[in-house]
C-alpha cells in the first residue's frame, strides 16, 4: 500500500437545495475550489464517492472507508442525511483527524453544535473567487493542524477516553481506493459531458449523461431535476411526449408536495409547455402554482419571473373581466417586488462574485420592460449582453422581452424557460 495519506470526503455531489434557507448550494463548486486543492496541497489523496460508492445503502465498503481514512471531511450543507450519518459512524470508530464543515447560512442540527466546524460562504448558487480563495487557505491550514493533533476531535472518544478504535488490514483497503476513484472518474465524466452537453443546447445529449449518473446514485435530487429537465427541453421524440416522459422522470421528486424550488421550477416549466400545446387551462394553472409556490419559499427570479408571465397569459383568456385585472395586477406585484430585490443585491458590494449576475440582469431588463421604465431596462439590457451569453441564452431573452412588450403571443413566448 502507498505510504500516502488517504482524504475521504463526504459530501452530497451537484447541487442540493437547503431546506432551511431555501437556497441552492453548489456541492462540485465547494469540493473543486476549495476543499480538493486543500487537500492535495497536504499531499494527501483525496477521494469523494460516498454516494456512488454505496448507492444510498451503507455497507461494508463504506466503514472501511470511514475506519482507516487518515482524513476525513465532512460537509453537512443543506442537512445532508448520508453526510450526517457518516460523520457520527467517522466519530465512533476515530478519535481524530475529522474536520466538519458547512455553509454559514444554514444551521447545525442537534447535537452537531458543540462541534467545532469550519464555515464558508456561497455567493448565490456557486462560489465567488474570493471566498474560494480565503476558504481554501484556511481549510489547508486546518487539515495541517488536524493531522498533528494528539486530541481527539471525536466527541465520542472525547467523552469515553478509555475506548480503543479497529483496525483493518491494508490489502481489502488499497482494493476499495481504487474503486472508489474508479466510480467517481466514471460519475465525474457523465455529469461534465451532461454539462457540456447542456452549455450546447444538446438536451438529448445531456439527457442521456445525466440518466448515466442518476443510475450510479439513484435518487439523486440534482440528477432528477436535470434528467427531467434536458428531456423535456429535447423535444424527442416529439414536444409533447418529451414533456409527458419528463413530468415522470420528475415525480420521483413529487413536485406536488415539494417544498424544493428548483423542483417546483421545473415542474412549472413542463406544465407552462404542455399548455402552448393543449390549451387547457387547468394545465397553465398547475404551472403557475408551482410557480408561486417556488416563489413564495426562495423568492428566486426564475420562478418569479415565469409566475409572472402565467399570471399575465391567463388575464388574456380569462372569461370574467375581474379575474383577468387580478392577473394582471399579481403579474406587476411580483415583478415589482423582483425589481426591488435585485437591484439591491445587483449594488452589494459582493455581486461581482456570483456566477449567476447575467440571468439577474435579464429579469431585471424584462420586468421592467413589463412594468413600462424602458430606460431602466435598456440598461439592464446592455449589462446582459455584455455578459456574452450563448445564442440559447439570446434567444430566450428576445422572447421574454418581446412577451414583456407586447402581451401575449403563444407562438412567440413558447421558450426554453
Amino acid at each position: 500500500m502507498p505510504d500516502e495519506k488517504i482524504c475521504f470526503v463526504v459530501m452530497g455531489f451537484g447541487k442540493k437545495t437547503d431546506f432551511e434557507s431555501g437556497r441552492t448550494l453548489d456541492l462540485d463548486a465547494t469540493y473543486e475550489a476549495i476543499i480538493q486543492p486543500a487537500v492535495e496541497e497536504n499531499g494527501l489523496r483525496c477521494i469523494r464517492a460516498n454516494e456512488i460508492l454505496h448507492s444510498g445503502v451503507i455497507d461494508t465498503k463504506m466503514y472501511e472507508m470511514l475506519l482507516r481514512a487518515d482524513l476525513v471531511i465532512a460537509d453537512i450543507s443543506t442537512g445532508n442525511v448520508n453526510a450526517v450519518y457518516e460523520l457520527g459512524v467517522r466519530h465512533a470508530l476515530r478519535p481524530k483527524s475529522t474536520i466538519v464543515m458547512k455553509e454559514s447560512v444554514g444551521r447545525l442540527h442537534f447535537d452537531l453544535n458543540h462541534v467545532n466546524t469550519f464555515q464558508y460562504d456561497h455567493m448565490g448558487d456557486d462560489i465567488g473567487h474570493r471566498e474560494a480563495v480565503r476558504a481554501k487557505a484556511e481549510l489547508s491550514t486546518l487539515i495541517k493542524a488536524s493531522l498533528a493533533e494528539t486530541s481527539p476531535d471525536s466527541p465520542v472518544y472525547t467523552f469515553i477516553p478509555t475506548l480503543r478504535n479497529p483496525l483493518l488490514s491494508d490489502e481489502e483497503y488499497e482494493a476499495l481506493l481504487n474503486r472508489a476513484e474508479e466510480l467517481e472518474e466514471t460519475y465525474v465524466a457523465h455529469i461534465e459531458r451532461a454539462e457540456t452537453a447542456a452549455k450546447d443546447s444538446k438536451h438529448l445529449e445531456a439527457a442521456k449523461y445525466f440518466g448515466l449518473a442518476l443510475k450510479m446514485s439513484p435518487g439523486d435530487s440534482y440528477l432528477v431535476q436535470q434528467l427531467a429537465l434536458h428531456t423535456y427541453k429535447s423535444k424527442y421524440p416529439s414536444a409533447w411526449l418529451s414533456l409527458v416522459k419528463a413530468a415522470g422522470v420528475l415525480e420521483a421528486l413529487s413536485p406536488k408536495h415539494s417544498n424544493d424550488a428548483e423542483t417546483l421550477g421545473i415542474a412549472g416549466a413542463i406544465h407552462k409547455n404542455m399548455w402552448f400545446l393543449n390549451d387547457d387551462i387547468e394545465t397553465l394553472n398547475l404551472a403557475l402554482s408551482f410557480y408561486e409556490r417556488g416563489f413564495d419559499l426562495r423568492g428566486d427570479y426564475y420562478n418569479g419571473e415565469n409566475a409572472a408571465t402565467c399570471f399575465q397569459i391567463r388575464s388574456e383568456v380569462q372569461d370574467d373581466s375581474r379575474e383577468a385585472l387580478f392577473d394582471r395586477m399579481s403579474a406587476r406585484k411580483i415583478r415589482a417586488e423582483l425589481v426591488v430585490h435585485w437591484e439591491s443585491v445587483v449594488l452589494d458590494d459582493e455581486f461581482d462574485q456570483r456566477s449567476d449576475q447575467m440571468w439577474i440582469f435579464a429579469t431585471l431588463a424584462n420586468c421592467l420592460f413589463a412594468l413600462g421604465e424602458t430606460d431602466k431596462a435598456s440598461e439592464y439590457e446592455k449589462l446582459f449582453i455584455a455578459e456574452e451569453p450563448a445564442q440559447w441564452a439570446l434567444e430566450t431573452y428576445a422572447s421574454g422581452k418581446e412577451f414583456a412588450l407586447s402581451g401575449l403571443d403563444k407562438t412567440e413566448t413558447e421558450t426554453d424557460n
